[in-house]
């Protein structure tokens, strides 16, 4: 793994997870089956990667280990359910600068529901993050599909933000493919008993976008990512994937002609600057 090389590797792990909008509109499909599928493929992409890397997944865990997992498994469940349902209704664009407002939902768990000291770097993250989603907002109205798109969104954000703090705060020290997999069964069982019924309805081209989701956008990047991390250090690791905003409006744009106003893009650089910035201060 050379420095060229892992860079390469974390930019095409980027480009992917701003492929998983685009797969999202196209497949036609509810948001509870997208996601189930999703994870079926993640689960057997990621056991295939970890055989490569010769890395165990059926080692014993802790009980407390296992409950973690299980947590954090509901919390990926809820984050891509309702990410996939923003899509639906907002569009890819408005879905991912949804999502993207996760720094500033970590910043106010932190500090509220964990008394963690909130500096004033972290306060001016949050209101840059805010200032943007006011921005992108279509309009203040409930009764705008763009407005529930972006509260959908918004939600995503929210529990991947819980899922981010559940990750560093009880799966540290564990290998980042194996807490993955676990975590994408989990899903699977999760959203079997209501999903499952709508897998044998789908048309065979939502099951090759559902593969090429589960099986690119999710174990492969997962596995570039981890890798890339061999020889990248947090910050440029940050760095490139922030970019993953700037590829889903780009897909977005060119393959559905979602063309974001010139107000959505000035609030999505705003929240892209807002990430930037406290990827490269967390790093430090």
């Amino acid at each position: 793994m050379t420095h060229r090389r892992a860079l390469l590797q974390i930019h095409f792990a980027a480009v992917l997870f701003g492929l998983t909008g685009v797969f999202g509109e196209l497949i036609q499909a509810g948001a509870a089956a997208i996601t189930l599928g999703r994870a079926l493929f993640a689960v057997m992409a990621l056991v295939f990667f970890a055989r490569v890397q010769r890395r165990p997944l059926l080692d014993p865990l802790a009980p407390a280990q296992l409950f973690v997992l299980v947590i954090a498994g509901l919390l990926l469940s809820g984050h891509w359910v309702t990410f996939f349902i923003s899509v639906k209704e907002g569009g890819i664009a408005i879905a991912t600068l949804g999502f993207a407002s996760f720094p500033a939902f970590i910043t106010l768990i932190e500090g509220l529901v964990f008394r963690e000291r909130v500096r004033m770097a972290e306060w001016i993250v949050l209101a840059m993050v805010t200032a943007g989603l006011v921005l992108v907002t279509p309009s203040f109205d409930l009764a705008d599909q763009g407005t529930i798109g972006l509260a959908w969104g918004l939600l995503s954000g929210l529990s991947f933000a819980l899922l981010a703090v559940t990750n560093r705060r009880a799966a540290a020290g564990m290998d980042p493919i194996r807490v993955a997999c676990y975590q994408n069964v989990v899903v699977v069982l999760a959203l079997l008993p209501a999903a499952a019924v709508q897998l044998p309805a789908m048309a065979a081209v939502d099951w090759l976008w559902l593969a090429l989701l589960g099986v690119f956008c999710t174990g492969l990047s997962h596995y570039l990512f981890v890798s890339s991390l061999t020889r990248l250090n947090a910050r440029t690791a940050g760095l490139v994937i922030a970019l993953e905003p700037v590829y889903a409006v780009a897909f977005a744009w060119v393959l559905f002609n979602q063309q974001p106003s010139l107000r959505m893009l000035a609030g999505g650089l705003l929240i892209i600057a807002a990430i930037v910035w406290s990827g490269l201060r967390k790093s430090h």
